[in-house]
This record gives C-alpha cells, structure tokens and sequence, in this order.
C-alpha cells in the first residue's frame, strides 16, 4: 500500500476537494461572500458623495495614496472572481453532464427568480464591471473624465441617463445574485437547518436590498439633483 509523501498529500486533498461538487460550491461560496464583502466596503465609500466634494474626494485621494492597501485587494478580487467564475462553470457542466437531455417542459419547483437568473447575471453584473472600470478609473467611459475629480466624475457620468438606468438595472440583478448567494452558502458549507433556513433567506433580503437601495440612490440622487452638481 503507497502513500503519498507529505509534501504533496496537502494539495493533492485540495485538488481531490476540489473535484467534488462539494468543493465547487465551497469554493464558489467562500469566493462569493468576499466579493460580497467589497461591494458592502465599496457601498459605504461611495455613499460619501452625500457628505459633498471635498468629503468624497478626500476618500478618493486616500485610496489613491494606500496603493500597499489598494493593490494587494484588487489582486485578491481578481482571484476570487475568477474561482467564483471558473467554480460556477464548472458546477454548469456537472450539471449538464447530470443531465444531458432538456426536460420537455421545464417546471419551477422550490427555486426563486434570482436562483434560476444566476447564470444570466453573472455575465451581465461582469460587463458592468467593466464598464464600471472603464468609467471611474480609467476615463474611457464616454463620459467626462478628471483624475482627480472624482466627485465630478460621479455627477459627469450619471447625467447621462442611459448610463444611469443600466447602473440600475445592473444594481438589481447584483442584489438578485447576492440574495441568493447568501443564502445558498449556507446549504453550500453543511451549515443550513430548516429552523433557521427562514430568518437568513429574511437576513439576505434585507442585505440585498440596502445594497441595492444604497447603490442605486447615488444616481438618482443625480438626476433629481439632490446632490450638488458640478460646474
């Protein structure tokens, strides 16, 4: 009987974990709830704009003299969203392997909307993302762009309604996608019990939709003209 040396019996349990459908939800989860984490962390910067410009870019200015905090988590988002991409597709083709042949007519039982749109948001919530970069941190948006106005940059971008209504639309299917993920970790990590699967279905609607109110208030604060406009 072999054994395998110690120097690789730890990653060859990773790898074997990994290859169950145990440990792609684990992994799809764990990765999840960070990115849960910086999109609350990010919610709470950017609801700063309604303290004014010198506030919102002073945050702003901030981030951008912490780049030993600023890079180390950008590359820590990267790798959780590519475990979370790479585990979802790879829990589609179990999935589809499972069951190679569509059902005739396909009947929702025990499933929500959000459970059933995940596959579809993720794509969508992806190129807003992009997008996102591109306009906020990049200047290549479309909309006016002054790297060290981001106050300015914020009011500039969603004056544009078209950018204002898919920042919306993009919020909700976020929110859509978090609810759920939230929830479904709980079933993903063996931590879930009908007493208690009520109060946190209950704990992540009320998550997702702060987050999705509170995103979402920013540029309808600017098209209403709640928050002082730039010149």
């Amino acid at each position: 009987m072999s054994a395998a040396a110690p120097g690789i019996a730890g990653p060859l349990r990773v790898l074997r974990f990994w290859n169950t459908t145990v440990g792609k939800k684990a992994v799809m989860a764990v990765s999840g709830v960070i990115l849960a984490g910086f999109v609350l962390a990010h919610l709470l910067g950017n609801l700063q704009i309604f303290l004014g410009p010198d506030q919102f870019n002073g945050y702003a200015r901030t981030l951008r003299h912490l780049p030993e905090l600023v890079w180390p988590t950008r590359v820590l988002l990267l790798i959780m969203v590519t475990l979370h991409i790479w585990s979802s597709l790879q829990l589609a083709v179990v999935k589809s392997e499972a069951r190679p042949v569509a059902y005739v007519k396909q009947t929702a039982i025990g499933s929500s909307y959000a459970s059933r749109t995940m596959y579809l948001s993720g794509p969508v919530i992806a190129a807003f993302v992009v997008y996102h970069l591109m306009q906020f941190t990049f200047g290549m948006g479309g909309t006016p762009y002054h790297e060290f106005d981001a106050y300015g940059n914020v009011i500039q971008g969603f004056r544009v309604p078209a950018v204002s209504i898919f920042y919306v639309i993009a919020m909700a299917l976020l929110c859509l996608h978090l609810r759920h993920g939230f929830w479904s970790m709980f079933q993903s990590l063996g931590f879930s019990h009908p007493r208690h699967m009520l109060r946190i279905r209950r704990a992540a609607s009320l998550l997702a939709l702060f987050i999705f109110f509170g995103f979402i208030s920013i540029p309808i604060a600017v098209m209403l003209k709640i928050i002082p406009q730039v010149i």
